[in-house]
C-alpha cells in the first residue's frame, strides 16, 4: 500500500530546534532535509562554523578539506545533555512540557600520514566520524474546549460524497481514522435513517462542545557516518572528499481525546491513537577546499550531494468510544436494537517503502586569524527545500508538486569566534536557519536561531571543550482541518538548552 494515512494532513509542526513531527509526505521531506551542522563541542560553541576553519574531527562530515590541516592523529568523543521546553497554546489554554535527553552527538578519529613533499603534498589525513544531525526526542500536549467544531465534523466531511463501499476492505477509508469513526458509530450513512436520503451523505448523533486534548510523543534521530580524506598542499591549499552513510529512525505516538460532559450527550468519550514509525538509510558524498592566501585569512567551500534515502514506514491507528447505553438503531424487522456502550476498532498495520532524495547543499566560509590570539569565522549554506522529491512504486507526483510549491531556497548563516590565552580557549557563536516556507504558515515564522558559548583547555596529548547552546523556534499545528479559518490551531514555542562536552586525545 502506498503511503501513510495520517489524520492531520494539513497540520504543520516543523523543525523547531531538534525535531519535528512528520504528518504527511510533504512534511516528512522537510523533517529529513532540515538538518543541523553538527560537530564537536568546539564547533558547536562557535555557532557551528567550520567550513573555512578545519583541524577538527567534525571536518570529516562538513568539509573534508579541513582534515588536511592535521599534523598528527586524533581521537575525540562528545557527550551531550539537552532540555527542550515546549509551551503550547490552544483555545486560550497554555500547556508547558519539558523533555530531557542524554546522547552521544559526535565521535571520530583522524589518522594522519606525513608526506615527503613530492608534488607539494605535505600530508594527508583519513577521518572517520559519527555525527548526529537531527534529534526527534520531544513531547508536547495541548487541551481546551472547542466552541466551533469537533473532530467528528472532520470525519463527516472526509466521508461525504462516497458510499459505504469506502469502508470495505479495499475501500479508500478502510484503514483510516475516518474508517475507525464509521466502525465506532460516530458517523453513519443517512439512508439508514431514511431510505430516501442519499447513501453518500453521513450523519452523527454526537453534538455539543467537546473538551479536546492531545499528547504527542516523538523519539528517534538522524545520524551520519562519514569516511573522508583530506590533503595538505604546501600549507596553502587543502582539498578533501568523503562518503556519508546516513540512518533515520523516527517514532511518533499521538493520543487524541474528546470528552463530552454535558447532560443528554449520547457519547462521553472518544480516544484516537495513531502510531507512525520511519526507518531508513541513505548515502551521499561531500567534496571541499580550503585556501589560505595569507597566514591571517582562509576561505572554504564545500558541496554535499543529495542524500538518497530508502525509507520503510509503518502506520497504525486505533479508536475507542464510550457511550451512555445509547440506542443507535431501534429494533426493526426482527433485528434487536443496536445499543452502544464500549466500542472499539483498529486499522491494520500499514507498511510502505519509498525513496526520498534531499536537496544539494552548497557552503562557503571565511576565517580571519587575529595573530595568535584567536580568530573570527563565518559560514553560509545554501539549499532549496523545494528540490526534495519522492520516488518508488507509487505515484508521488502530487507530493513532489506540493513540496516544490510550498518550500523555498534559503541560506543558513553561522558566525563564531575563539579567543586564546595560553592553553585556554573562550568561544561564542550565533546561527540562523530561516523559515523554509515560501508563504508564512498560520502567521508563524519558523526560523530557528541559536546562541552559543563555550570554552576549552588544550595540552599536547589531551584537550577538553565545553559548549552551551540556547535555541529558540516557533511552530503551529492543526489536529484536523474542516473549515478554515475555524480549524483548531495549536501554536508552540520551543526553547532548547544543550550542553556538550568533548574529550580528545591527540597521538
Amino acid at each position: 500500500m502506498r503511503g501513510k494515512i495520517v489524520l492531520t494532513i494539513t497540520g504543520f509542526l516543523l523543525l523547531a530546534v531538534d525535531g519535528c513531527i512528520a504528518q504527511s509526505y510533504v512534511e516528512e521531506a522537510l523533517m529529513v532535509s532540515r538538518i543541523r551542522a553538527g560537530g564537536s563541542a568546539r564547533i558547536q560553541a562557535m555557532g557551528g562554523v567550520q567550513n573555512a576553519l578545519g583541524g577538527d574531527i567534525s571536518s570529516a562530515y562538513y568539509n573534508p578539506a579541513g582534515l588536511g590541516m592535521y599534523n598528527r592523529s586524533d581521537f575525540a568523543i562528545t557527550s551531550a545533555f539537552a532540555t527542550n521546553n515546549y509551551s503550547s497554546s490552544y483555545l486560550g489554554t497554555n500547556s508547558p512540557e519539558t523533555k530531557n535527553n542524554v546522547f552521544i552527538p559526535n565521535i571520530g578519529i583522524a589518522l594522519h600520514g606525513s608526506k615527503d613533499g613530492t608534488k607539494g603534498i605535505w600530508g594527508g589525513t583519513i577521518g572517520i566520524n559519527f555525527n548526529r544531525i537531527n534529534s526527534f526526542n520531544e513531547t508536547f500536549s495541548y487541551s481546551g474546549t472547542n466552541e466551533n467544531n469537533s473532530i467528528v465534523d472532520y470525519f463527516l466531511d472526509n466521508a461525504a460524497g462516497t458510499g459505504i463501499s469506502q469502508f470495505n476492505s479495499s475501500g479508500s477509508n478502510y484503514n483510516s481514522p475516518t474508517g475507525l469513526a464509521y466502525f465506532n458509530y460516530l458517523i453513519g450513512p443517512k439512508n439508514i435513517l431514511n431510505s430516501a436520503d442519499p447513501n453518500d451523505q453521513y450523519f452523527t448523533d454526537v453534538t455539543g462542545k467537546p473538551f479536546q486534548k492531545e499528547i504527542v510523543k516523538n523519539s528517534g534521530s538522524q545520524n551520519q557516518w562519514s569516511l573522508s580524506y583530506g590533503l595538505n598542499f604546501n600549507d596553502k591549499l587543502f582539498l578533501g572528499g568523503g562518503v556519508g552513510l546516513t540512518s533515520l529512525s523516527y517514532r511518533s505516538e499521538k493520543t487524541y481525546t474528546e470528552t463530552f460532559d454535558a447532560a443528554g450527550q449520547p457519547m462521553s468519550k472518544m480516544v484516537l491513537t495513531e502510531t507512525l514509525s520511519l526507518d531508513g538509510s541513505g548515502v551521499n558524498a561531500t567534496i571541499g577546499a580550503i585556501y589560505r592566501p595569507l597566514n591571517q585569512f582562509q576561505v572554504g567551500f564545500s558541496v554535499a550531494t543529495p542524500t538518497s534515502y530508502d525509507i520503510n514506514d509503518n502506520y497504525s491507528a486505533a479508536m475507542k468510544t464510550s457511550w451512555r447505553s445509547f440506542e443507535y438503531l431501534p429494533a426493526q424487522g426482527g433485528k434487536p436494537a443496536k445499543i452502544l456502550n464500549e466500542e472499539n476498532a483498529a486499522t491494520d498495520n500499514l507498511p510502505s517503502n519509498y525513496s526520498l532524495t534531499t536537496p544539494w547543499r552548497l557552503s562557503w566560509g571565511l576565517t580571519f586569524f587575529i595573530q595568535k590570539h584567536g580568530f573570527l569565522s563565518a559560514d553560509a549554506e545554501w539549499l532549496n527545500y523545494g528540490k526534495s522529491s519522492y520516488g518508488g512504486s507509487g505515484d508521488y507526483s502530487g507530493d513532489n508538486r506540493q513540496i516544490k510549491n510550498l518550500y523555498k531556497s534559503i541560506v543558513n548563516l553561522r558566525f563564531g569566534g575563539e579567543y586564546r590565552l595560553k592553553n585556554y580557549r573562550v568561544r561564542a557563536g550565533y546561527s540562523l536557519m530561516p523559515d523554509p516556507f515560501q508563504v508564512q504558515q498560520n502567521g508563524v515564522d519558523r526560523a530557528v536561531s541559536a546562541f552559543s558559548l563555550g570554552g576549552g583547555y588544550r595540552k599536547t596529548k589531551f584537550y577538553i571543550d565545553l559548549a552551551v547552546i540556547l535555541s529558540t523556534g516557533d511552530n503551529s499545528y492543526r489536529p484536523y482541518s474542516i473549515n478554515y479559518p475555524l480549524d483548531p490551531l495549536v501554536t508552540l514555542k520551543n526553547k532548547s538548552t544543550s550542553i556538550l562536552i568533548t574529550v580528545g586525545f591527540p597521538f
